[in-house]
């Protein structure tokens, strides 16, 4: 958001009718004001077009979910009744900020509608149809929406002539969903020098797909993602997480990528991504990252679906983040020596809210707390010969803002401390992601 309001403050009208204000916007370096968060009202870059600055520092500021929130451009679930009763398609990318609302959106809105309610889901970031790949992986030919019509503007028309005149053009026949199911490819790089994962489309009729297999992958002490739950009593992992020094985003699903780059990237620091330092060494390396991960797979298992993480957490914290990754590590071969470690989804979870978006509920340090929350859904098949890794952590920054930990009022506390926080991983507190597995 922080990247959209200042390119939207350039065309403000503070910004158009006064040309130093301009200037200023054009001058602002926004890597280097991410340093010096959180920002106080009247002095951030956005102190002459106040209604951006206001715009940002609300939107930080308002932890619960109260009625700033619940509005029809904000909360579309509470107005689905409001919605027309019409034909309607929801399209996005496997690497779009909107990922899931598109697949909350069919699943609400089809319990409601007698009309179809349909979604296209390709391997895309946000708005970028027309490609075959997202950051630096490329999904084949056929990935690009110009394989399913002429160009999106042809999709488009297409649609509208099956639904406003009634033409035989097999829209109306297609099932509910169309997804691009990422894998398959060889993994070597091609001509633009990106990594060939591969896919291919399929048609499905649900949401979730019924015959999926929901299946807890357990994180146990040696560092294994484990069908098997964990035996023994006591086990745990701790990490310290400094906000001081997040962990950089490295691709993911964004809009905008004006400040973070949105898509599939090897998940190796690099001077292009935000945050990232010398010697720019594989994200598995830190040490306030716990990395889980399956032998190499015997056969292929395709993971197409929601997912979700349960987590057994305490802190030395009264709050703070917690963070997942979904990570396909993909073989080495003689383009990619190390492998390549291809990120799917991700998603953050604040512990002051693990009861309730509504009313925050902080932490004594010390006590065991569970914490559930969901990443974007995705649609992979992992290749035999490839591992399943989950990398959890307290930050993935600037795409997520940083908890100070301190328990303090969100987007103002200039104070920040360093959290010991723990994974518990015994017979009793168990910490797993669920995996939706769809049988081949």
């Amino acid at each position: 958001q922080l990247g959209w309001a200042i390119s939207q403050a350039k065309l403000s009208k503070e910004a158009i009718e006064n040309p130093v204000v301009a200037k200023y916007l054009d001058e602002v370096n926004q890597e280097d004001w991410l340093l010096r968060l959180p920002w106080k009202k009247g002095h951030s870059p956005l102190k002459w077009t106040p209604a951006y600055e206001d715009y940002i520092l609300e939107e930080w500021s308002r932890g619960e979910y109260d009625d700033y929130w619940k509005q029809p451009g904000l909360a579309g679930e509470l107005f689905y009744d409001e919605w027309s009763d019409i034909p309607q398609i929801h399209t996005g990318g496997w690497y779009d900020s909107y990922t899931r609302t598109t697949f909350e959106n069919y699943i609400g809105l089809s319990k409601k509608k007698k009309a179809p309610v349909r979604v296209l889901m390709g391997p895309w970031t946000h708005g970028q149809r027309s490609v075959s790949y997202a950051g630096e992986v490329d999904f084949g030919l056929t990935a690009s929406i110009n394989s399913l019509a002429e160009n999106w503007d042809d999709y488009r028309l297409l649609w509208f002539d099956a639904w406003m005149k009634d033409f035989d053009n097999g829209f109306q026949d297609q099932n509910s969903l169309l997804l691009f199911i990422m894998g398959g490819g060889s993994g070597l790089k091609n001509e633009q020098e990106r990594m060939q994962h591969g896919g291919q489309w399929r048609f499905e009729n649900e949401w979730p797909l019924a015959r999926t297999k929901f299946t807890p992958y357990y994180f146990l002490k040696d560092g294994s993602l484990s069908t098997y739950k964990p035996l023994n009593n006591g086990d745990s992992s701790t990490f310290k997480f400094d906000p001081d020094n997040p962990i950089p985003t490295i691709g993911g699903g964004l809009s905008g990528g004006i400040i973070a780059q949105a898509g599939a990237f090897h998940q190796i620091e690099n001077p292009v991504f935000f945050g990232s330092k010398a010697p720019f060494l594989p994200l598995e390396s830190r040490s306030d990252i716990l990395v889980f991960e399956t032998e190499v797979l015997s056969e292929d298992l395709e993971v197409t679906g929601p997912v979700s993480v349960h987590l057994e957490i305490s802190s030395s914290a009264k709050d703070t983040d917690f963070t997942a990754k979904l990570i396909d590590v993909c073989p080495p071969n003689e383009d990619y020596p190390d492998g390549f470690h291809m990120n799917l989804t991700d998603s953050i979870m604040r512990a002051r809210y693990r009861n309730s978006w509504e009313k925050e509920e902080l932490m004594t340090p010390g006590e065991i707390y569970s914490l559930d929350f969901e990443l974007y859904p995705t649609g992979n098949l992992f290749k035999s010969g490839h591992k399943i890794r989950v990398d959890i952590s307290s930050s993935n920054f600037p795409r997520f803002d940083i908890n100070p930990n301190t328990g303090g009022p969100l987007g103002v506390d200039q104070a920040k401390i360093i959290a010991l926080n723990t994974i518990h991983q015994s017979k009793d507190h168990a910490s797993y992601i669920m995996l939706p597995i769809i049988p081949q």
